[in-house]
């Protein structure tokens, strides 16, 4: 059997793979084995993004962590990282979040985060899921008055507004920014902390009914934000993910601006107000390789992780780094926040601009973008991390590192996430990169059915 926990927790299709049964299993296991080493009853926080399915799923996790005598404190729809910030703040001794990320509706998720805020190492995650396949084995049932309770909390998410706006004081009051919310978590909480700093705010897809979460819109469907900015005159444009761990930006000419030129960008001006510490910014394999040039002219040190922003985290506290993040738009300010958190990603953001007074076209130019092509291949979930077994699969990529090799580079890997292998070329023609990636990741599809 593969592993249960991917990259960010465990995902499925709702009620199909990610059924309410397993949600109560992973309450149980969950809420055991992060919490068996209090000497008290323990409580558990739960929020949602807003997909249909999340009512369904975090009332079983609770249910199952209630059953093993953990109270639960349901916080509603609320983004990622601001459970993150509420587990720490109030003290619970764990986090849970249902969702699927920048996945469609059908998908969700379920993760976990200690009473640091943190993700949980694989080997906590090994032990959960132990524990699930051996049934609960030695685990004690309470009864009476050991059986847990829930509460529910609506005004948490003001919460974790004020600590954005406080950690990012920046006056907004001359910037007019289109908010993309992707129908998800930020619905709410990106708009009032933008408002209440200040900011004109023109939102869009910041209606979700249950279904819409990031359809044609948010971080990984950009057309309708570029478009927008560019019809409102707009100063900037913020795209969030459904659980608004992750920001991408719109410069004043439609533009997208991604993760790696928002950690340039910001990072630059951290390091020229001494708040980049050791001049460090943490990054994944998947960063462009202009990304790099720019490090090297600029004088920073870039340290490099696998992909996933849990490595970034995991390598940014072993060196004490203040910034790190992937070039998807999760940005983590380590300072503010134990995960990528998208709405201080904006704020700093803006408040490079207000300060710089120079406008996003320009301050993303302090990078040089080389040309990407991104494909993916579908393959059975199983498979995906097997595609080099495959002989005229290893050898289609041998041929294009040989190709490649100095002036671009070629990554291939499995998703986290989902059934895909993705297929990554980094070249100076976008036309022959595009033409390779997308033969290399039909290859691999058919290969591998």
């Amino acid at each position: 059997m593969a592993r249960l926990f991917g990259t960010d927790g465990v995902r499925g299709v709702a009620n199909e793979e990610l059924t309410p049964l397993m949600a109560m299993q992973l309450g149980q296991a969950g809420a055991y084995v992060l919490t068996k080493e209090t000497q008290h009853k323990p409580t558990i926080m739960v929020g949602c993004d807003t997909r249909i399915s999340g009512d369904m799923l975090a009332n079983a996790l609770m249910a199952g962590a209630c059953s093993v005598g953990a109270n639960a404190v349901y916080v509603g729809v609320i983004p990622t990282p601001a459970v993150a910030y509420l587990t720490k703040k109030y003290k619970v001794d764990a986090g849970v979040v249902i969702s699927a990320s920048h996945n469609p509706v059908e998908f969700n998720g379920i993760k976990f985060f200690n009473s640091e805020g943190y993700k949980l190492p694989d080997e906590l995650e090994d032990e959960i899921e132990a524990l699930i396949k051996s049934n609960m084995a030695g685990v004690k049932f309470p009864t009476g008055s050991g059986v847990g309770k829930i509460k529910y909390r609506t005004d948490a998410r003001e919460e974790y507004i004020n600590h954005a706006v406080q950690s990012v004081p920046v006056d907004l009051s001359n910037m007019k920014i289109v908010v993309d919310c992707a129908e998800g978590a930020s619905y709410y909480t990106s708009i009032e902390a933008i408002k209440d700093l200040g900011g004109q705010v023109i939102a869009i897809h910041n209606n979700p009914d249950g279904t819409n979460i990031n359809a044609n819109c948010g971080s990984t469907h950009m057309e309708e934000l570029q478009a927008r900015v560019v019809y409102e005159k707009a100063h900037v444009g913020l795209a969030f993910d459904g659980d608004a761990d992750r920001l991408l930006a719109v410069d004043e000419n439609g533009k997208v601006v991604d993760g790696d030129q928002i950690m340039a960008i910001v990072g630059n001006h951290m390091r020229a107000h001494g708040k980049l510490k050791n001049d460090t910014i943490v990054a994944t394999v998947m960063s462009n390789l202009g990304f790099y040039l720019m490090a090297k002219e600029q004088g920073l040190t870039i340290e490099q992780t696998k992909v996933g922003d849990r490595y970034v985290l995991e390598r940014m506290k072993e060196i004490d780094a203040s910034l790190g993040g992937e070039q998807s738009g999760h940005v983590i300010f380590l300072e503010e926040n134990t995960t990528g958190d998208g709405l201080l990603s904006a704020l700093h953001l803006l408040q490079v601009m207000v300060e710089t007074k120079k406008p996003l076209s320009e301050l993303a130019s302090i990078m040089n973008v080389l040309p990407q092509a991104l494909v993916n291949a579908r393959v059975p979930n199983h498979k995906k991390e097997n595609y080099m077994d495959y002989p005229e699969i290893a050898e289609a990529i041998a041929r294009l590192e040989k190709k490649f090799a100095g002036e671009g580079r070629v990554l291939i890997r499995p998703s986290g996430t989902e059934p895909k292998v993705r297929v990554m070329i980094e070249g100076k023609d976008q036309q022959v990169i595009e033409e390779e990636a997308k033969k290399l990741a039909e290859l691999i599809q058919n290969t591998m059915l």
